[in-house]
């Protein structure tokens, strides 16, 4: 295949112009010659068509995606998933490395998405199965994007915060409350040590508990825990919204109070995210919904590690992921490389805090904080906190507790011996643990 016109598809990644491409990596499953399939796979996310007909010219050594990278990692009698007919042939798994020229494209999120997730990835010839596994953006791609405001340092100057987690708590019970009775627990948790109290993602402006009033009060209530504590909080407000209400639930929210927002980035959009950006003045969080349908399957569909950076991109201060643990359904593997998308090098783009969050209360502190390896990272218990037994003050006690614990090199067991609110949250949530 190397010998015919295909071969204008390949490339040595020595030979190119880095700063001219994004690199691309996939996991694709296809039929016949891998490296056709590789090839035909570039022009369909990019040329298609190299020629006029009747004319010489090739459009690819500008234009095209070039394969510059192919690993076959085996061989199987079918598809996965079903997806795709081998129609007897073996189906080859592969793990394809594409240069693509974002010139083709710009820095358009929209457009981004469509050239290397769009209809020539997932619709090409003899390639059914397809996960875009990672991206990598060169610093002169970056350069045309603002990232986050704030990022980590910005949102510990604002706590006055240092080296330990950031601490955050989702409201509960997270809908059907009324705002003043939402805000009381709110302000409970404040008071007992949370840095950041939030909406629920699914919390929204609702008829029960519009936002108007509910940021009005949390807004008063934050204020009022700020002087009762001595310490800066966070009331972090959900806008998340129709594209058009989005500014003016920014200005009404923040207004009345609310010194951060949150933002559910899928079902948004990034690139209203990214308008939101250039308009906020407080920190922006993402939560994730609307992701784990794109990359909960193995071998299809799109890493979410591909979100967060492009979450990062769009300039979110702060990415809320899913967690460690069984209920969250994803690798101890996955959520590393989310929370890596978020704190590694990307040009000169701030850091994004990570959250990996799911069921978390005070006995599952150490062992986040162990397998992260890093104090820059944020924790978002919810009935750990407001399920209590000794209602949100005392869950967020417990919280300040462990982290006191894991401080001073000491197991729960032993500081919960003096420490009643630990004690209370190691019986009611889980037992002994160090």
């Amino acid at each position: 295949m190397q010998e015919s016109d295909w071969a204008g598809f390949f490339a040595d990644p020595q030979a190119l112009d880095s700063d001219a491409y994004i690199k691309l990596e996939y996991y694709l499953e296809c039929v016949g010659d891998p490296e056709l399939a590789a090839a035909h796979f570039c022009a369909e996310q990019s040329t298609a068509q190299w020629r006029r007909v009747g004319s010489n010219e090739d459009l690819r050594p500008r234009f095209g995606a070039r394969v510059i990278g192919l690993e076959v990692l085996g061989t199987q009698p079918d598809f996965s998933y079903g997806i795709g007919n081998a129609k007897g042939e073996p189906v080859h798994a592969c793990r394809v490395t594409i240069a693509h020229p974002h010139g083709n494209f710009g820095p358009r999120i929209p457009n981004l998405l469509s050239a290397v997730c769009g209809e020539g990835t997932f619709f090409s010839p003899g390639a059914a199965v397809v996960k875009l596994l990672d991206v990598h953006f060169p610093d002169a791609y970056l350069a045309h994007f603002e990232g986050p405001r704030f990022g980590v340092e910005g949102i510990r100057d604002m706590l006055q915060a240092y080296d330990r987690p950031i601490f955050f708590g989702v409201i509960k019970p997270n809908i059907g409350l009324p705002p003043d009775v939402f805000s009381d627990l709110g302000y409970q948790s404040w008071l007992g040590g949370l840095d950041i109290a939030k909406d629920d993602e699914m919390l929204g402006d609702t008829d029960w508990c519009p936002l108007q009033e509910r940021s009005r009060l949390l807004g008063e209530a934050r204020r009022r825990a700020e002087v009762e504590t001595g310490t800066p909080k966070i009331y972090l407000a959900n806008i998340t919204d129709e594209v058009d209400r989005l500014i003016e639930q920014h200005d009404l929210a923040v207004a009345n109070g609310a010194n951060a927002l949150l933002i559910n980035a899928m079902p948004v959009g990034l690139s209203a995210v990214r308008m939101l950006r250039k308009h906020a003045r407080v920190p922006l969080i993402a939560h994730f919904p609307f992701i784990a349908p794109f990359s909960r399957l193995g071998n299809f569909g799109i890493h979410s590690q591909v979100f967060s950076k492009l979450q990062r991109l769009a300039g979110f201060d702060s990415i809320i992921m899913p967690g460690f643990g069984e209920r969250m359904h994803t690798s101890d593997e996955e959520v590393l490389a989310n929370v890596d998308a978020c704190l590694g090098p990307m040009g000169s783009l701030k850091r994004s805090l990570p959250v990996p969050g799911g069921s978390d209360w005070a006995g599952t502190l150490k062992t986040l904080h162990d397998k992260v390896g890093t104090v820059d990272f944020g924790f978002v218990p919810g009935r750990g906190v407001f399920g209590h037994p000794m209602g949100p003050q005392g869950g967020a006690k417990s919280i300040r507790q462990a982290w006191d614990a894991i401080v001073a090199g000491v197991s729960l067991d032993e500081r919960a011996k003096t420490h009643t609110e630990l004690e209370a949250a190691m019986t009611a949530f889980g037992g002994r643990r160090s």
